[in-house]
């Protein structure tokens, strides 16, 4: 009996969010409508509406047009209720940068800028979100892209050594009081570009990172879900048993008649694990002119039906920001479903 109150809560709050992501996918809509697309009853939809009325994140509209009878409310979603901030780190080439974005519920950015930075560490970290959080006191929730492995919130593998081994979640956890999601850069980039590709999704994609100074990385999507192993290891291609040390892969990834051989072998590897559609390559040591022999030497080893399309993007900042701005959104939107899957 005790848990009735607990799972009544629950499925309360799932309702709410099922009536919030009609109202975020339409200019307005009446409690009719969202009742027809949620499956909830018209009385239900109009007791969440009404609550979230009262706290402002939805909006009561004019009377729509009378079919004959008493004309109906129309509701609206008020985006700017409250905002999410999103911030990545990357040391590609000679410098640190930490990009930023705070974006509302709809994930409309409304600020964005990179900054350059002598080092990114904790305390840099946390000096930057203070700032944003009194600067934006709606902020939610923040979500944080590294490169790097990150297990239950403590990073490990990572580019930005000062962060390695660092619980970076239960710290920011124990300090503010929002939302967090830390996430690997390839997961959110892989999933921006699989939410971008609105005609003819993809059953299956991969991006495949080759950075300057940096080991390279793979984000997978497979029906929808982003491939991040029990420990969210999976992606991290330059632990394949290339049969050399990884000092000598380093080396080898940055020297120009040794890189390309290393990145067919990583491909033909995820081909033959994973069998993508697509592969998205990117990343500074990528280069538009290797892209036709990349090609042709996975062909000699992978059979033509079972190649994907390979792309080169130069810059994928933009997926990367939009998959780490959606994921983020999702934390507000879906935690709840998420925990109850697990039970």
């Amino acid at each position: 009996m005790n848990n009735v109150p607990y799972n009544t809560n629950k499925v309360k709050q799932i309702n709410t969010d099922l009536v919030k992501n009609i109202l975020k996918n339409q200019e307005h809509a009446t409690k009719a409508y969202i009742a027809q697309h949620t499956g909830l009853s018209v009385a239900t939809c109009g007791n969440i509406l009404k609550e979230l009325i009262q706290t402002g994140e939805v909006i009561e509209m004019e009377l729509g047009e009378s079919k004959g009878g008493r004309p109906p409310r129309n509701y609206a979603y008020n985006a700017n209720y409250s905002y999410i901030a999103c911030l990545y780190m990357s040391n590609e080439g000679e410098e640190n940068t930490l990009t930023y974005a705070i974006a509302n519920l709809i994930g409309e950015i409304i600020e964005e800028d990179a900054l350059k930075c002598e080092v990114i560490d904790f305390n840099m970290l946390d000096s930057f979100i203070g700032s944003i959080l009194e600067k934006y006191s709606i902020i939610k929730a923040i979500g944080i892209g590294v490169p790097g492995v990150v297990n239950k919130g403590k990073i490990g593998v990572c580019d930005i050594e000062e962060l390695i081994d660092f619980p970076l979640e239960s710290q920011l956890k124990a300090k503010y009081d929002v939302e967090f999601i830390i996430e690997n850069d390839m997961n959110c980039s892989v999933f921006g570009m699989y939410k971008n590709e609105t005609e003819n999704q993809p059953h299956s994609m991969a991006v495949m990172s080759f950075q300057k100074r940096n080991f390279p990385g793979s984000g997978m999507i497979v029906d929808g879900k982003i491939v991040r192993g029990f420990s969210t290891f999976a992606g991290e291609i330059s632990f394949l048993p290339f049969g050399i040390s990884r000092e000598e892969q380093f080396k080898q990834l940055h020297q120009e008649e040794t890189f390309l051989p290393l990145v067919v072998k990583s491909i033909i590897s995820l081909i033959a694990i994973l069998n993508p559609e697509q592969i998205a390559l990117t990343g500074g040591l990528c280069k538009a002119k290797h892209l036709s022999t990349i090609i042709e030497e996975c062909k000699k080893m992978i059979p033509n039906e079972h190649m994907p399309t390979i792309t080169l993007i130069e810059n994928i900042r933009t997926a990367y920001v939009q998959g780490l701005i959606l994921l983020t959104l999702e934390r507000l939107t879906y935690q709840l479903q998420l925990v109850e899957k697990k039970i």
